[in-house]
């Protein structure tokens, strides 16, 4: 099958799952004849969709411009002979727009306009972006036209379901991610059998649970191994962010071996939920749904919540891109916020080592693309001890920095180092965060911050490599919510920019102290 651009089929048929594995038979060699060569020809489609429940994605706050996150891949435009294809929900501001295009480094601006074809819905519901995209045959056959030479061309999304999949097959390229049939394997059930059969320890817990009386058990059930425990994190398999996380309170409980007639009459009241405005019935409802896990919460006052992020690539080879130590907030510190690059060095080695035992699971399971793995971390009575919390088989708030950093300042992450070399042999750090949120903030244009930013002389400054970098700009006039990125030579450094931009931004708004 020379391609199948305009092949329209039935989602999961036969015909649609051939048709994508000869995609898919593609990526491999393709991988190794083009992403080694600057100058061959290419188009990347890049579909920033968050195909995910759309219940859970109304959980979180300015949803709708989080397709903005990957904006970073604007400066793939760098390349001289790559065209790239940005899909949307809504129009994108064109000043946001020619924010990144500014920062492209040894590219002419109009050189890289006239090779970006920004294509957009007319529809800012809540359905994920691809369905929206699929129930569009002419704007898939617009998608499938930009495509310049498809034998070299790919897409890239943030996760990949079978709406991916049904994309791919109608455009007529191969998706660079995760098949979707084993896109399960990342959820946080099957993600616990994973992370034990990798050798790498969880918190102890239980998981494929169906409904509110296997919660019950499960709780119990902990309990019971552990009288001392105080409280316990309920996850639906697929939420993410931490907003569909609950945390169970075991304050009060009796001391009696079988405390399950407890736990079932004070469920719903002993749970604080991480998502804003969240409710036991319709959370008790996803979760039937869903299904889910439960989990001890590990108490200690010095804790910490690392991440570490790895690709495989089309050819099988698995590689280290970034560690991190995240930001956490919100009920229990179970909600993403941002995070630091890299780790603390005290365990960076830990995670790198952790993630080596899981890529070999993954790559003989076929797995491509990114993944990222989240821990707590607690001291033990010899280093750090590290509790694994899930495999995400996607994209995710760690990513977006770490491509804006390897694409303004060129080089790669030093996995024996544990740090990022630029091109010019020095090293970068940031500090970045999705949630910079104030009410004062809104009302403001994406004019009105690229005035803020130049007039304070905080942009990204090329020559130098430092300064900061904005995203998420579209959420912050209605939602007075963006997101920042501190790139700096030392970490402290970094984290300074990032507070002091947020200090001229409450200043500029009139933020109170």
């Amino acid at each position: 099958m020379a391609g199948t651009a305009g092949l329209t089929t039935v989602p999961g048929s036969a015909e649609e799952l051939a048709a994508f594995a000869e995609l898919q038979r593609r990526l491999a060699p393709m991988y190794s004849r083009v992403f080694s060569d600057d100058r061959v020809p290419r188009t990347v489609v890049v579909i920033p969709s968050l195909s995910f429940d759309p219940a859970e994605l109304r959980k979180v706050k300015g949803i709708g411009h989080y397709e903005e996150r990957m904006l970073c891949l604007l400066m793939l435009l760098r390349l001289p002979a790559t065209n790239l294809v940005y899909v949307t929900s809504r129009a994108i501001h064109p000043s946001i727009i020619d924010y990144y295009l500014h920062l492209l480094p040894g590219v002419p601006g109009t050189h890289a306009r006239n090779r970006l074809t920004l294509l957009d819905c007319d529809d800012g519901s809540d359905t994920p972006l691809t369905r929206k995209i699929l129930d569009r045959p002419r704007l898939v056959r617009r998608i499938a036209e930009a495509v310049v030479s498809p034998e070299s061309s790919h897409i890239t999304c943030f996760n990949a379901t079978w709406m991916e999949r049904s994309l791919a097959v109608q455009v007529g390229i191969p998706l660079y991610a995760c098949d979707p049939s084993l896109y399960p394997l990342g959820n946080k059930s099957n993600g616990r059998v994973l992370l034990r059969r990798a050798g790498v320890a969880v918190p102890d817990g239980a998981e494929h649970l169906r409904d509110e009386g296997d919660v019950v058990e499960a709780l119990a059930v902990l309990r019971r191994r552990n009288p001392r425990l105080h409280r316990a994190v309920l996850k639906l398999n697929d939420g993410f962010s931490g907003e569909g996380n609950a945390i169970f309170s075991f304050e009060g409980a009796p001391d009696e071996l079988d405390i399950a007639w407890w736990v079932r009459r004070n469920l719903w009241e002993r749970l604080t939920f991480g998502a804003e405005g969240e409710t036991w019935e319709p959370y008790a409802a996803k979760f039937r749904e869903m299904g889910g896990i439960v989990e001890a919460f590990l108490e200690d006052p010095h804790r910490r919540s690392p991440s570490v992020q790895c690709r495989i690539d089309p050819l099988g080879v698995s590689s280290i891109v970034s560690t991190h130590d995240q930001v956490l907030g919100g009920p229990g510190q179970q909600v993403y916020l941002g995070c630091t690059f890299p780790a603390d060095g005290a365990y960076r080695a830990d995670l790198h080592e952790a993630a080596g035992r899981v890529s070999k699971e993954l790559a003989a399971e076929g797995v491509i693309g990114r993944f990222s793995l989240d821990f707590i971390s607690v001291p033990g009575t010899e280093g750090w001890e590290h509790y694994a919390l899930e495999v995400n088989l996607r994209k995710g708030g760690t990513t977006l920095p770490y491509l804006m950093l390897k694409f303004l300042t060129g080089g790669a992450y030093d996995a024996d180092r544990g740090v990022h070399v630029t091109a010019a042999g020095t090293t970068r750090y940031y500090h970045a965060s999705d949630n910079v949120e104030k009410r004062s903030y809104r009302g403001l244009t994406p004019d009105d911050l690229i005035d803020i930013v130049v007039g304070n002389e905080l942009h990204f400054d090329l020559h130098r490599q430092e300064g900061v970098v904005f995203h998420l700009i579209g959420a912050l006039s209605e939602y007075g919510k963006l997101g920042l990125v501190g790139i700096a030579p030392s970490p402290e450094r970094a984290t300074e920019l990032y507070h002091d931009t947020v200090a001229v931004l409450d200043r500029e708004t009139g933020t109170p102290a």
